[in-house]
């Protein structure tokens, strides 16, 4: 059975999301710093706008709010997400096209995102027992996984009540 943590958000908002965006950008540069990378201005903004962010984000509409920074287009959004993703501060959830913050700086994981089809929600679950699952089995199969990221499709708790 996987465990998760409480919901205690907004509907669209995940329990990975950190209540103090300047403490977590303040812990992201350090991340980045100890990666050998640099947290750019605009790769700072993106992430400060997913983290005010009510809900999942699509690339375009960050693109939107940046303010000026910048001469940024679509391929700036785009490697900004790419990279902080890799740097393991960003889900990607695939089925939305949009992007979530994560605040859990200090260790990898595999996302397992539950979707609510009412409200366009996404909560992310720590699905202990389900990432090493997939690590397992991808293992057994002679694959190497670096990342997953698993969607569940239905309706959460705030829509069913």
């Amino acid at each position: 059975m996987a465990t998760s943590h409480p919901h205690t958000h907004g509907p669209a908002n995940t329990p990975c999301s950190p209540k103090d965006t300047e403490a977590f950008l303040h812990e992201a540069e350090a991340l980045v710093v100890r990666q050998g990378q640099r947290m750019t201005r605009i790769r700072r903004k993106v992430l400060r706008l997913l983290l005010e962010n009510v809900g999942p984000a699509k690339a375009y509409d960050l693109l939107a709010n940046l303010d000026g920074e910048g001469a940024a287009k679509p391929p700036t959004i785009y490697r900004a997400l790419d990279f902080l993703q890799e740097a393991g501060l960003v889900h990607k959830i695939e089925s939305l096209n949009a992007y979530v913050a994560c605040g859990h700086t200090s260790h990898s994981h595999s996302a397992v995102f539950l979707i609510c089809d009412a409200c366009k929600g996404a909560e992310e679950l720590h699905a202990t027992d389900t990432s090493e699952a997939l690590r397992a089995e991808t293992r057994a199969a002679g694959f190497r996984m670096t990342r997953a990221v698993v969607e569940v499709r239905g309706t959460c708790r705030n829509c069913t009540a």
